[in-house]
């Protein structure tokens, strides 16, 4: 990616990102105008079409970013030669703790998911479906090796993870009595005591 000659020499579109991820925590996604983003860039609204071809795209590459980041640190714990149990004990806690690291990009996501296109949101639910199938691997993996109980659906063991990691950004304050790899262990330990034979 070219970096800039100004600044910090950061490059462009690392720039937008970061405006916009703060405009759209702050203001919300539909009361900033991509105007306000480039200014917050120090760029132009050239600058910004060049690398993404609307605001629709600064939103859904704000989400994809972290998907991506924790897509690839999941499918580092499920390849690893480790007890069912412990990849997917560290799976959990990761996707908790790389959530509160990117708290204002999950909270602009999940309030602000239905305005991305039919397209993008298509897109953005296929991703986030492939990071949930792995995550599921894990659970029916420990299901069928008969470490983990099958009293409960591998589908719904996942939606109630994911509701309480999706709920973070609604009431997890960084100034709070709990770390954030605090919150992951008591998640995670309580995914895992639900899943107890």
């Amino acid at each position: 990616m070219p970096r800039t000659t100004d600044g910090d020499g950061t490059p462009v579109p690392q720039r937008l990102l970061a405006a916009a991820t703060r405009l759209f925590a702050e203001r919300g996604y539909d009361r900033t105008s991509v105007q306000e983003i480039v200014e917050a860039a120090g760029v132009t609204k050239g600058a910004l079409y060049h690398y993404f071809g609307s605001k629709d795209d600064l939103l859904h590459e704000v989400y994809a970013r972290v998907l991506r980041l924790q897509q690839e640190r999941l499918d580092t714990f499920a390849n690893a030669d480790e007890p069912v149990e412990k990849r997917l004990r560290d799976a959990a806690a990761d996707v908790v703790v790389t959530t509160i690291d990117n708290l204002d990009d999950a909270m602009i996501f999940f309030r602000s998911m239905h305005h991305l296109s039919p397209e993008k949101n298509k897109q953005v639910r296929a991703e986030r479906r492939r990071y949930h199938e792995r995550f599921r691997a894990l659970v029916e993996e420990g299901q069928k090796a008969g470490v983990f109980s099958t009293a409960t659906p591998a589908d719904l063991v996942v939606d109630y993870h994911f509701g309480s990691v999706h709920h973070l950004s609604t009431w997890y304050r960084p100034n709070g009595p709990l770390s954030p790899q605090e919150v992951a262990d008591h998640l995670a330990d309580l995914l895992l005591r639900a899943l107890r034979p």
